[in-house]
């Protein structure tokens, strides 16, 4: 893949980044099908039309590429840190130096806009570059016991084959930040990217193996059967960690598959974020930061904010000023010039937006812009605006994953924070408002593992991303994200006379 500068719709663009993109399965070092010969079709959101097939992989691929990267798991954890960070960084220069032709195939295999496509590859592979410079600060530590009588020796070493479960959403980000930091720690792994959106993961598998990535470190296995692949990795023992980004529901049920053999988990699940703007609020900031939150991604992400709880006195005017920049956005295939938002990545995506929006209407809520699917081929929905959501409306409790904004109001501080904890989820939660010591009450009170502050941005590969309650287990990026890679290990020295 070369870099084309494409910067609008073209036919024969699309088709050779498409035809770039090996579509077997990614199992020591080599593309192959399927064991079967079966293949999954990968298709376009915005046409409905089928982009290519891809391998279909069985239970047996699967345990073929657990065996590739326990194979390689000893060598791999024996390189010096600092190869294994100039693979990463090698592996960074080439996502940036292919970002368009990246960017295109992601627009073409999930739906999003080509300018956030670009964004997206840009901050997947800034995993790469921070996980390079941390592969080479994993230290430990020396102390005296407090009697004398000993030495304490403690060392950070790699936790061992690591199984990967990634979302459609960020396909790339998703697969990087897991990765990166199993790379710089030493950790082989088998990565399963979801059937929606599998060509990115594989053209990363070939940018990796192209930048020096030994054989067998990293296998890809896509597949349309899941559960039937990834369960018996799970159980088989010869891994030893499991990274899930997904929903909650599904989270739960690799929980207990991994307890059987007693995994490292690191779980991103699911959100319900709530927005808050106080009374003091800079709408202007709050309005800005109501779209990013929002719009990232057609407000398909965990991180989207589900619900505006806002000031009963500035209710109003937010709600004017969201409704004018959301119905000025334009909705159209993401590879066309202009598009904002692009379509949900499927019919029964669309399907559930439609049917939380009607539950909530049908509750009292009202329809300030949107609120309908987009006829035509594709799976689009209007951006939308409802007021006067009540708590009660399913949308309050549940991941939209749409472009729908919905607006509840409140009276006091007591009363927003306790709607906003009001849920099983903790992921992030936004505040706006211009009197820092209610930002730091405020944020010290919310129930997420992390805070968006006049900002509606938290994701940073510098920082760490994760939640609380039943949004997940551990955290990815920052300088704990290569941790949850590691194993501690504790030498007592003798070291009497």
């Amino acid at each position: 893949m070369t870099n084309s500068g494409l910067t609008s719709n073209s036919t024969a663009d699309e088709a050779r980044v498409v035809d770039a993109v090996p579509t077997g399965l990614f199992i020591g070092g080599s593309w192959r099908p399927a064991a079967s010969g079966r293949t999954l079709t990968v298709d376009d959101p915005a046409t409905g039309k089928v982009l290519c097939e891809v391998a279909d992989a069985s239970p047996q691929d699967g345990m073929d590429a657990l065996a590739a990267a326990v194979a390689a798991q000893a060598a791999f954890a024996a390189m010096p840190p600092r190869e294994r960070g100039e693979i990463l960084r090698r592996a960074y220069e080439l996502i940036m130096q292919r970002i368009d032709d990246l960017a295109l195939l992601m627009t073409l295999e999930m739906g999003k806009p080509l300018a956030e496509s670009r964004g997206e590859i840009s901050y997947a592979a800034e995993f790469f570059r921070w996980f390079a410079e941390e592969a080479v600060r994993i230290d430990g530590g020396y102390a005296v016991a407090p009697n004398g009588a000993s030495r304490f020796l403690v060392q950070k070493q790699p936790v061992g084959v690591c199984l990967l479960i990634t979302p459609w959403n960020f396909p790339m980000a998703m697969g990087t930040r897991k990765i990166g930091p199993a790379i710089a720690a030493g950790c082989a792994m088998v990565l399963k990217p979801a059937a929606q959106t599998p060509l990115s993961m594989n053209a990363l598998a070939a940018i990796l193996a192209e930048a020096g990535l030994p054989d067998g470190v990293l296998n890809i296995i896509t597949t349309s059967d899941a559960g039937g692949v990834m369960e018996p990795l799970i159980r088989d023992g010869r891994a030893r960690k499991l990274s899930f980004t997904g929903s909650t529901q599904v989270g739960r049920k690799l929980l207990e598959q991994a307890a059987e053999k007693v995994l490292r988990t690191s779980m991103e699940l699911g959100g319900n974020a709530p927005f808050l703007v106080f009374e003091d609020a800079d709408l202007d900031k709050a309005v800005e930061g109501a779209m990013l939150a929002k719009m990232r991604n057609m407000g398909e992400a965990c991180t989207a904010a589900n619900r505006f709880l806002v000031h009963r006195s500035v209710a109003g005017a937010f709600a004017d000023r969201l409704a004018e920049r959301m119905s000025a956005l334009t909705v159209g295939r993401g590879t066309e010039d202009g598009v904002d938002v692009g379509p949900l990545v499927d019919a029964k995506g669309r399907d559930k937006v439609t049917e939380l929006v009607r539950d909530a209407v049908d509750r009292g809520a009202t329809v300030r812009v949107g609120a309908v699917p987009v006829d035509g081929p594709g799976y689009f929905y209007q951006p939308t605006v409802l007021t006067d959501v009540p708590l009660q409306a399913r949308l309050s409790a549940e991941e939209i994953f749409g472009p729908v904004a919905a607006i509840s109001v409140f009276d006091d501080e007591d009363e927003a924070v306790a709607a906003a904890n009001d849920t099983e989820f903790g992921l992030v939660s936004y505040l706006f408002t211009e009197n820092v010591t209610r930002a730091l009450r405020v944020s010290e009170r919310l129930e997420a593992g992390m805070i968006g502050l006049n900002t509606g941005l938290v994701s940073n590969p510098a920082a760490p991303f994760g939640g609380i309650k039943q949004s997940g287990l551990g955290r990815e990026g920052g300088k704990v994200g290569i941790e949850e890679f590691l194993e501690t290990k504790y030498v007592a020295i003798g070291f009497g006379g």
